[in-house]
């Protein structure tokens, strides 16, 4: 199975291997991406710290190694340790062994990820405090070449105050701070995504690629996406393998006082909520481009990209044949 773009399973836990070089960050278009853009560019070939934050999701594995390949380590090892995993008293051995790249005895000379930083005890982070490089890259009389990129979910800065994350330890792993924004925040790339994704999974499945309609367009826009870019990916991924937009985005409808009742009967099922907002999506979409084009039925439907007949069908099932004027 190919590794997902957003969650990179070609990197075994704490394994030290050679970053795939197949691995897409995908930007967008969104003023705050392309901001993020411009810092990642900047900094991915000097040798400062890097701290990525952002929600479950979000990418930030994969931002990690687009900021490796990008650097002059590019054909080094990348190497990955989830934090989470680390027992504390195996951390110095860990980050010693030649097996995970000999980070913190100076031989090693690509990237290290940890991977959610945030979730070191406190014990946990003064062993690994003990193992960095100072602010000149000198540890235990000897210089480490380590690149060291960490990511969290939670805001060091708030576990900082609080006084669950070492003040010494935030200021050595953290030379320059990457937010990557919730999904929700820049739904404005979600054309981009999706195209990208059913693009991809076709490919995999040896599948027609699905037709990217106004219609899938507005759902995947009205939906709020908790689970991020990752869930977007899965959904794209259902849609190409079931054919079915409708089955695939079942359990991505959110159930809103529009779209409870149709006809003034409540929908009992998640599968008629999921119909009831494909029909209210379908409407809201027709009715802005018949208003376009002035109810020329021909033309709205060219916009829409639809056949004459399928709009005057659709007209008729959603109520809006009548509607010219009103």
């Amino acid at each position: 199975m190919r590794a997902s773009p957003y969650e990179s399973s070609a990197i075994e836990p704490d394994a030290g291997i050679p970053a795939p070089a197949n691995q897409i960050f995908v930007w967008g278009m969104s003023p705050a991406m392309l901001r993020l853009r411009r810092v990642v560019t900047d900094t991915a070939r000097t040798d400062i710290p890097v701290l990525l934050t952002g929600e479950s999701g979000t990418g930030k594995e994969v931002l990690a190694l687009q900021i490796h390949q990008l650097s002059d380590r590019r054909n080094e090892p990348f190497t990955k340790t989830r934090c989470r995993t680390l027992v504390p008293d195996r951390i110095s051995s860990r980050l010693k062994d030649p097996a995970y790249g000999g980070f913190a005895n100076g031989t090693f000379r690509g990237t290290v990820f940890l991977d959610e930083i945030n979730e070191l005890d406190s014990e946990g982070q003064r062993q690994l405090l003990d193992l960095l490089p100072d602010g000149n890259g000198i540890q235990n009389g000897g210089s480490t070449g380590a690149r060291l990129i960490s990511t969290s979910r939670r805001n060091l800065e708030e576990e900082l105050r609080s006084g669950k994350f070492a003040e010494e330890l935030y200021f050595r792993v953290n030379g320059v701070s990457v937010k990557i924004p919730a999904l929700k925040e820049r739904k404005e790339d979600i054309p981009e995504l999706a195209n990208f994704f059913l693009t991809k999974y076709a490919t995999l499945f040896e599948r027609q690629r699905p037709a990217m309609t106004e219609v899938l367009l507005a759902r995947l826009a009205a939906y709020s996406w908790p689970g991020n870019v990752r869930q977007l990916e899965n959904a794209m991924k259902k849609i190409v393998a079931t054919g079915d937009p409708d089955v695939a985005l079942a359990d991505l409808v959110e159930i809103t006082p529009e779209i409870l009742k149709v006809g003034g009967e409540s929908i009992p099922s998640l599968k008629a909520a999921a119909r009831a907002a494909s029909r209210h999506a379908e409407r809201e979409l027709i009715s802005r481009a018949l208003t376009r084009t002035h109810w020329n039925r021909k033309k709205a439907a060219l916009e829409l990209q639809i056949s004459y007949k399928a709009l005057l069908y659709k007209l008729k099932q959603l109520g809006l044949e009548d509607s010219e004027g009103s």
